[in-house]
C-alpha cells in the first residue's frame, strides 16, 4: 500500500514540478534497453540536485557513479556553456550507454566521462580548479573515501551530496557486517566529525522505495 502511494505521489509532484522531456524519456529507455539496473535517480532527485547545482553557481561539478548518465544529464542541464563535469564510472559497458545519452542531450561539450574505479580515477583530477557540487551515487563500501575526495576537490562554499544512505532504514544497524550499510555509516559518521564540514541527512520516500541522502556544506 505504502509503495503505491510513494509511487502516485511522486508522479504527481514530476508532473508538475520536474516534467519529463524526450531526451530524459530516451535516456532511461536506452538505459533499460542496455539492461542497466534501475537504480537511477528519481526525476524529482534529479531536480533537486539541478537546482542545488544552480545555487551555488555550480562551473565545475563532480559526478562519483554515472551509470547511464541519467542524474549527469540534470547537473549538466545546471552548468553554463563554458561549465564542467567530470562523470566517474567504473564499468565500460555503463559509461558507453551514458555517452550516448549525453551526446542526445547535447552535453558532450561539457561532460567528461572517466571511465575506471573511482578511487583510482580521483587522485588523477586536477585540484587547481576546484569543484563546485559533487554527487556521490557509487559503489557505498567506499562513501566515506568519496566525501574524503570531494572535500579535497571541492571549495569552501561547496556542496557534496551523497545518495542512498539510509538503505531501508539498514543504516541503523551497528552490528551489519554488510559492506554498504558500514561504508555508509562510515560515510555519516565523516560528515560529523570533519571540522571542514556541515551536513545533514534526510529520509526519503517515492518511486525508488525508502531511502535518504545527506547534504554537506565545506565551510572551510
Amino acid at each position: 500500500m505504502e509503495q503505491n502511494l510513494w509511487t502516485a505521489v511522486d508522479h504527481y509532484l514530476d508532473e508538475k514540478l520536474a516534467p519529463h522531456d524526450d531526451v530524459l524519456d530516451a535516456t532511461v529507455r536506452a538505459c533499460a534497453e542496455a539492461g542497466l539496473p534501475d537504480i537511477a535517480v528519481a526525476a524529482n532527485q534529479g531536480k533537486l540536485l539541478n537546482l542545488l547545482a544552480r545555487m551555488v553557481g555550480a562551473r565545475r561539478i563532480l559526478e562519483i557513479g554515472t551509470l547511464g548518465g541519467y542524474s549527469t544529464i540534470w547537473l549538466g542541464r545546471a552548468l553554463p556553456s563554458d561549465g564542467r563535469l567530470v562523470t566517474i564510472e567504473a564499468d565500460p559497458a555503463h559509461a558507453e550507454v551514458a555517452r550516448g545519452n549525453i551526446e542526445r542531450a547535447g552535453l558532450a561539450d561539457r561532460v567528461d566521462i572517466r571511465v575506471g574505479k573511482a578511487l583510482d580515477v580521483l587522485p588523477g583530477l586536477d585540484a587547481s580548479t576546484p569543484f563546485d557540487l559533487a554527487f556521490i551515487d557509487a559503489d557505498k563500501a567506499n562513501n566515506a573515501h568519496y566525501v574524503r575526495w570531494a572535500l579535497r576537490l571541492g571549495r569552501p562554499g561547496g556542496v557534496i551530496v551523497v545518495d542512498n544512505v539510509v538503505r531501508r532504514g539498514k543504516v541503523t544497524d551497528a552490528g551489519s557486517a554488510d559492506p554498504a550499510i558500514l561504508g555508509t555509516r562510515e560515510a555519516i559518521e565523516l560528515l560529523r566529525d570533519e571540522p571542514r564540514l556541515d551536513a545533514t541527512a534526510i529520509q526519503t520516500v517515492g518511486v525508488k522505495g525508502y531511502d535518504g541522502l545527506a547534504v554537506a556544506l565545506i565551510t572551510s
